[in-house]
């Protein structure tokens, strides 16, 4: 092998000489130029390409194609990382040849990654404002465009200047899902009501077509949608498999080497993010006997307590930033993991494809993602019994493992020694105040509607809501008078680091649970400093977990299942403040000892779950997904009222899908529902 490298080098050296040679003699022309380049980067020398454009470029100041070969010029100097050399040449190339839209779009892209945001924006927007004619290579520049400018005005929390931009992409180009996907997430975030709203050529079944997983978590609690658009969304966005080029060799899960089981932990927010503050003792409380852990980090540059408690307590780290996926997997690969855990899901920064590559004989999806990843390369999903009871299993395409609580927690978390004062804070001294300090994109038009109600059938009460843009704030505000309830009854939290946010908690009465997706690390923050948390439990997995956790609070009375009745119960709660002081001293008195916080018990439940799993390969036992018919399922589910599920009967909601299996028997042949409903 090495033998071979060191011969390949050895070519791509005297063809790089022969080139240069020729350009200066004179000798090669645009073509030839392109053609040695792409000769030296097929070769794996992409770096010696630079010398050719330079010299070239500098010998051939007249020739009417030279924005062309600069814009190569600058294009690998960026893949190089010279990425300040690269805006300088794709400056010059706009500079010779304005109408030049691609290097225009690449400029902005290299300019966001030196940080300038604005000037990125600026140089998008003369795509964006200054295209003549939409011919088709115009068009598809200008979408591009306005693609990346919503992009990052999404980053910036400019919310509104990003949902309208978007929208003018789709509305020129409506085939983009990674676009839908982000409109609907925007829209949520800003509690714009109907989150669904037709436009232009877009169609509701369009746009429901194209919601993430995560947006989709927020929008309904119809579990077999979800299940069907999280594999659509694993096939249109991530792939069922891997490109044959990048395919590792199969493994044979019985040759395991001797040892501890190496367990794999994959993760983008081993920092301050609620995944990583709940996720540090987990990894400080592995019997390093039973287990010896990976942690595969592939988020955004942290340095922050948690990003190094995390490191400090696992016994191999590995950054995987910057890494490509087919890198990223040949180096799990050659660890030996027994077990690799997915801890992201369909989150930001998720790098689902490695799992694609199979680069350990067990895939696991935990935590991360409040639902089934719905893909062929995860085999096992860790739950509980609370949010996945048997009967419920249909809606997952994993094999259910369960621990005694799904959800792990820090017990060595901080609070913040400065316990703020109500009026500090903007809220009132007497009356009560429910809170609910999830982000926004949790709050839906029902949910709204149902604490206005609650407000108004409670006097002096106020709802503590986290901060989001000025303008979402004021929407919520108007949302409410049109409700009869005053403006300022609503008081918002600003976002504060994680111990100054947790000493806050107390100042509230009752915490009150988004629905469909509930609160999760929210509602163990709230738990852990003694505040009693009201639950709707749904169906589907994100309307589940935060029922788990008040459960294994052992304050299981706070579990609604009917919207009525969590209406009915905070208006109660709410008119006797009284009625809750054993509650709240139930939680005090039995924080250090309650299965939610019994954090040594689930890590032991844990190495248990991966015994059985690592068992299992080895008897050459591996859970198949089941993913059949879930490509039909999902083109039903799009037509379907998807809100309104939440309020349908458990037997009127099976019957949907019933029908919807009796069709599609008669027309494809179909039987894979059945054994689901």
């Amino acid at each position: 092998m090495a033998g071979t490298i060191m011969a390949a080098d050895i070519q791509a050296n005297e063809l790089h000489d022969r080139e240069l040679a020729r350009i200066r003699a004179g000798q090669l022309d645009l073509a030839g130029l392109i053609h040695a380049t792409d000769a030296l980067k097929q070769g794996g020398r992409p770096e010696l390409t630079i010398e050719l454009y330079k010299t070239w470029i500098a010998l051939n100041p007249d020739h009417p194609l030279l924005y062309a070969a600069m814009f190569n010029y600058g294009m690998a100097l960026s893949d190089q990382k010279d990425v300040t050399g690269a805006v300088n040449v794709l400056r010059e190339t706009v500079r010779i040849n304005p109408d030049f839209y691609a290097a225009r779009i690449n400029l902005g892209s290299a300019l966001e990654r030196l940080g300038q945001v604005g000037a990125a924006v600026t140089a998008w927007n003369g795509v964006a404002t200054g295209l003549p004619a939409l011919t088709g290579e115009n068009l598809n520049f200008k979408t591009i465009a306005l693609k990346q400018i919503g992009r990052v005005l999404e980053t910036s929390n400019s919310d509104a200047l990003a949902e309208d931009t978007l929208r003018q992409s789709l509305e020129l180009n409506p085939h983009q899902p990674d676009v839908v996907q982000h409109w609907i997430a925007l829209r949520q975030r800003q509690c714009k009501w109907p989150l669904i709203a037709e436009f232009g050529t877009m169609k509701r079944a369009d746009l429901v077509a194209g919601i993430s997983p995560l947006s989709a978590a927020c929008y309904t609690d119809d579990p077999v949608f979800l299940l069907s658009n999280s594999h659509r969304y694993c096939r249109t966005s991530i792939g069922l498999a891997p490109d044959p080029a990048d395919a590792l060799p199969p493994l044979d899960p019985r040759n395991r080497r001797p040892g501890p089981l190496r367990i794999g932990y994959v993760s983008s927010d081993f920092r301050e993010h609620a995944v990583g503050f709940s996720m540090t003792e987990v990894m400080e409380k592995h019997d390093r006997t039973v287990c010896e852990i990976f942690a595969y980090y592939c988020g955004v540059p942290a340095a922050d307590a948690t990003h190094q408690r995390t490191k400090a307590a696992v016994d191999h780290w590995h950054d995987l930033t910057g890494v490509s996926d087919a890198d990223a997997a040949r180096l799990i690969r050659s660890h030996a993991i027994d077990i690799l855990i997915d801890l992201n899901g369909y989150t930001k920064d998720a790098r689902t494809r490695v799992f694609g590559m199979r680069p350990a004989p067990v895939s696991v999806n935990w935590f991360g993602f409040p639902g089934s990843m719905a893909s062929p390369f995860h085999h096992y999903l860790i739950a509980d019994d609370t949010i996945l009871p048997r009967e419920l299993e249909y809606t997952v395409s994993e094999s259910v493992l369960r621990l005694p609580c799904y959800q792990p927690n820090d017990r060595r978390r901080t609070v913040a020694a400065e316990r703020p004062t109500r009026t500090q804070l903007g809220l009132p001294e007497t009356g009560f105040v429910f809170c609910s300090l999830n982000g926004m994109q949790k709050i839906t038009e029902r949910v709204f509607s149902r604490w206005m109600s609650i407000l108004a059938q409670v006097p002096d009460s106020v709802l503590w809501l986290l901060t989001g843009t000025d303008e979402t704030n004021e929407r919520l505000r108007q949302a409410a008078t049109a409700r009869g309830v005053a403006a300022e009854r609503l008081v918002f939290a600003d976002k504060r680091a994680n111990p100054h946010h947790l000493a806050r908690y107390p100042l509230a009465d009752l915490f009150l649970d988004t629905f469909p997706y509930g609160s999760h690390t929210t509602a163990a923050d709230a738990l852990w400093m003694g505040v009693p948390v009201l639950t709707l439990m749904g169906r589907s997995f994100a309307a589940r977990v935060c029922a788990s956790l008040v459960r294994a609070a052992g304050i299981e009375e706070m579990i609604c299942t009917t919207g009525d009745d969590y209406v009915a119960r905070a208006v109660a709660y709410g008119r006797d403040p009284g009625s809750l002081r054993p509650t709240r001293e139930r939680l005090i008195a039995g924080r250090d000892t309650c299965l939610l916080f019994d954090t040594p018990l689930l890590v032991r439940r844990l190495e248990g779950l991966y015994a059985q799993m690592a068992q299992a390969a080895a008897n050459d036992v591996l859970p198949v997904p089941r993913l059949r018919g879930l490509d039909l399922a999902h083109t039903y589910g799009t037509g379907l009222d998807l809100t309104e599920s939440e309020i349908l009967s458990d037997d009127a909601y099976r019957a949907q899908y019933a029908r919807h299996q009796r069709e599609t028997q008669a027309l494809y042949g179909e039987d894979a529902l059945a054994a689901m409903l």
